[in-house]
């Protein structure tokens, strides 16, 4: 979950499927989970984004022949000036571009849509989220003022 200087998060679009996503990939074997982002994001953007912290982490059912799995979703930055110097690996990635909040509910699958929706507000808050299939399953502690 990368953001721009204005807040906006970068989308890609694979050449491999339709719709958008974030950018970002699976885990090698022996890879632990925040060095297969950091090798992902130089893989499909040809640069190494500021990363942060870990935003959440959504569990994923089997289906349609896939095993489960879990999505870790860090939040990071691309500074403006390092906008211009993305490279995006033509046999997997035909566009990107930033957008803001009603945009990515547009273009996204809905479970993916609610991820980031729910990671965006956990990363601003100073948490982690944990999910199941998009949803929020341990929300968030009252506030107790």
């Amino acid at each position: 979950m990368l953001f721009d200087d204005r807040g906006r998060i970068l989308i890609v679009e694979p050449t491999y499927k339709p719709g958008w996503g974030l950018p970002g990939g699976v885990i090698e074997e022996g890879e632990s989970p925040l060095a297969a982002c950091v090798r992902e994001l130089r893989e499909e953007l040809g640069i190494a984004p500021v990363l942060g912290p870990l935003a959440g982490v959504d569990w994923i059912p089997p289906r349609s022949g896939r095993d489960d799995s879990n999505v870790f979703v860090f939040a990071g930055r691309i500074p403006d000036e390092m906008i211009p110097a993305i490279r995006l690996p033509a046999d997997e990635l035909s566009a990107c571009q930033f957008v803001d909040r009603l945009r990515f509910r547009e273009l996204m699958a809905p479970h993916i849509a609610r991820r980031i929706e729910v990671c965006r507000r956990a990363h601003d808050a100073g948490r982690v989220a944990y999910l199941e299939f998009g949803c929020e399953v341990m929300p968030a502690p009252s506030d107790p003022r």
